[in-house]
């Protein structure tokens, strides 16, 4: 090896030990905004440093089954305005919520590795896809009618692929576009296992097209979960459809966010060490705070030991400000009938509720002793 080439090697890993200094938890604080792009090696950078090692879950949970996450986008809107960062939790979901609110850096972060992968097979097709009828001929392998308007609502534009058998040759064409685009395009290092995992969610949404369901490989008979077509023609309480799948223009919202790297998915534990602690460290250091944290129903596992201790001690860590606000689920068959008039029953079924809290409020309650249960804060909930 020559004198120049040694040199040239030892510039390289200066530079690389300086990316990783840049993105990690262990880095001196820097002053600077979250950039307007992510280059791929930092994205890649930030989904493997932040991220721990991968849980479990007891579903695949490839949709949502919480038919009111729209709810909550009217009130929220010009509350959080001007946005800064989201944190979530699940699968595409999380899609409308950094539609409606147009963050200025997303952080997924779910336990299962499943889950990111989830989210990078999303990504690629969001990127090879300039329109929603694109989108959805690809993420179901199924051939649209060639008339089909790019104006249409989504009831129209979704029941145009149901009842239209798979292409296997789409499926192998988008499968083959996913890989290139993720390792080829953007360079990012994925095992075969990794694509093994994409595959198998990749063929999920193949097989069952828009009628995919959170209990998707469970059987019909496993409670009447919402399907894909469900979440994403479902309106708020106004009647108004707010999914990513509702226009043009929210579908290229998240398509931009998208093309910028600036979703970021990573796998961890809300209780774990690293994950959100990381995502706190970036924020500070990038002058940014959590305007929403999206928790879905994950506190309801965490109460079931010691769990959510941790989880809020990793909260407190975030940087926050007077508007930041919890998203939550709150499911009417846990045990509970919740805000019901005496002698009322909750309605039959696994029904959702949207429920807002301010972060600072549960954070106050919990310092002061006042949180001993899940339900403790539901009630903080509104």
């Amino acid at each position: 090896m020559t004198r120049g080439t040694s040199t040239r090697l030892a510039i390289l890993s200066l530079a690389v030990w300086t990316l990783v200094l840049c993105v990690t938890p262990t880095s001196r604080p820097r002053a600077e905004a979250v950039p307007q792009r992510l280059d791929d090696r930092t994205f890649w950078t930030l989904v493997t440093e932040f991220s721990e090692p991968g849980g479990t879950f007891r579903s695949d949970n490839l949709v949502s089954n919480e038919l009111s996450y729209e709810h909550v986008i009217p009130p929220l809107q010009p509350r959080l305005q001007p946005m800064s960062a989201y944190v979530g939790v699940g699968p595409d979901q999380n899609f409308t919520y950094i539609a409606a609110f147009k963050p200025r850096i997303s952080f997924i972060v779910d336990i299962r590795r499943q889950n990111m992968l989830l989210h990078l097979m999303y990504k690629a097709i969001i990127e090879l896809s300039p329109t929603r009828v694109e989108f959805l001929a690809r993420l179901f392998s199924r051939q649209p009618p060639p008339d089909l308007p790019l104006d249409a609502t989504p009831d129209v534009l979704i029941s145009a692929f149901q009842g239209v058998e798979p292409s296997p040759l789409a499926f192998e064409r988008t499968r083959q576009d996913i890989r290139r685009r993720l390792t080829a395009d953007h360079g990012f290092a994925l095992s075969p296992s990794d694509f093994g995992a994409i595959d198998y969610v990749f063929r999920a949404f193949y097989s069952a097209g828009p009628d995919i369901r959170y209990s998707f490989g469970r059987g019909n008979g496993w409670q009447p979960f919402p399907t894909y077509k469900d979440l994403m023609t479902e309106h708020d309480q106004a009647n108004v459809q707010r999914s990513y799948m509702a226009s043009e223009e929210l579908y290229g919202v998240l398509r931009d966010i998208e093309m910028r790297n600036l979703v970021v998915p990573l796998v961890g534990d809300f209780a774990g060490p690293k994950a959100l602690r990381s995502v706190a460290r970036y924020l500070d250091l990038h002058r940014a705070t959590v305007s929403v944290f999206y928790t879905s129903n994950v506190e309801q596992y965490l109460f079931r030991g010691d769990l959510w201790q941790r989880f809020y001690e990793n909260v407190a860590a975030l940087p926050i400000d007077s508007r930041s606000t919890f998203i939550r689920a709150f499911f009417n068959n846990q045990g509970r009938v919740f805000r019901f008039e005496p002698g009322q029953q909750a309605p039959v079924g696994p029904r959702s509720e949207q429920l807002l809290n301010p972060i600072h409020t549960l954070l106050a309650a919990y310092s002061e002793g006042r949180i001993s249960s899940y339900y403790d804060v539901i009630e903080l909930s509104r």
